[in-house]
């Protein structure tokens, strides 16, 4: 007696002996190098974390928390809140000049135009910082060009002091920075529909009605993570308020350099490095409720 034929469902049902690994395996395997550099990083942060409760001299064997305790003094505790404040302010900055780029870029039809947009928005972070902050110094400069550009209008008679304050730094904070709050603006935006702004035509709004009341709205989760980034970015500066500010802006990533070079305080740095990531983790994890949540809302009322 024959048995009967093999139908393509008991086929696919059956399971593949052949392949040497499943996919589950494949998925794993495909994550292990980016699992690799994340172990690095968490094995680095760890090896901060216990350098931060030791002593200088006996970083790896001693254990205290004066290192914390220091921060609270009034220069560090000034430092740290100098640094919150202009990467906030820095980061609100950039996403206002941010959202009409970004809603430039989502319009744009043309994929050569669109290109080239692009390309000029990434320009920042293709030079190198360093190069870029000494620009800032030879634009700001006393002897230049903008000082130099306003004299020649006859605007001022003496220069201007734009470099080693806060507002130099705010300066090339948000420029550096710029690019991380354009992207996921421009591609919130561009994943708005196009019959949302019809519809609101239809009834009877203006282009500025249908850009504050609609397209705000919806690209709210890309303005906060644009803001994030920047924040996040900033935050941790290091460069630029170095060249731009000197000591006279003495943000947490200055504050933490000097601890290391002259001072070869291990643990004093690593305690500034722990709370600075722990705060931006924070913020970070805040914008990121805020952001899911407001995803949902919109899914909701789709």
């Amino acid at each position: 007696m024959q048995n009967p034929p093999i139908t393509r469902q008991e086929d696919a049902a059956k399971p593949r002996r052949n392949q040497p690994f499943s996919a589950t395996a494949r998925a794993w395997l495909f994550l292990t190098p980016s699992m690799l550099f994340l172990a690095v990083l968490i094995v680095a942060s760890l090896l901060v974390l216990r350098m931060s409760v030791g002593t200088k001299g006996a970083e790896w064997s001693g254990f205290s928390l004066d290192s914390y305790a220091q921060l609270f003094e009034p220069y560090y505790l000034k430092s740290l809140l100098l640094t919150l404040r202009l990467a906030l302010i820095s980061a609100v900055i950039a996403v206002i000049l941010a959202i009409p780029v970004g809603y430039t870029m989502a319009r744009l039809k043309s994929p050569l135009v669109r290109r080239v947009f692009l390309a000029a928005v990434l320009l920042p972070l293709l030079v190198n910082l360093l190069l870029q902050s000494y620009g800032w110094l030879v634009i700001l400069g006393p002897a230049g060009m903008l000082n130099q550009a306003l004299k020649g209008m006859g605007l001022i008679t003496r220069p201007i002091m734009m470099l080693y304050n806060q507002n130099g730094v705010l300066m090339g904070l948000v420029q550096t920075a710029f690019p991380l709050a354009v992207l996921p603006i421009a591609s919130a935006m561009r994943g708005i529909s196009r019959s949302y702004e019809e519809a609101a035509a239809t009834l009877g709004a203006s282009r500025f009605q249908v850009f504050r009341q609609v397209i705000l709205p919806m690209s709210l989760p890309g303005i906060i993570t644009g803001a994030t980034l920047v924040f996040a970015y900033n935050a941790s500066s290091f460069v630029v308020p170095l060249l731009l500010g000197g000591r006279r802006v003495p943000m947490l990533a200055v504050m933490v350099h000097d601890q290391i070079a002259p001072l070869m305080n291990w643990p004093a740095a690593s305690a500034a490095g722990v709370v600075l990531i722990i705060t931006t983790l924070a913020i970070m994890t805040l914008s990121e409720f805020v952001t899911g949540r407001r995803r949902r809302m919109l899914e909701a009322s789709q």
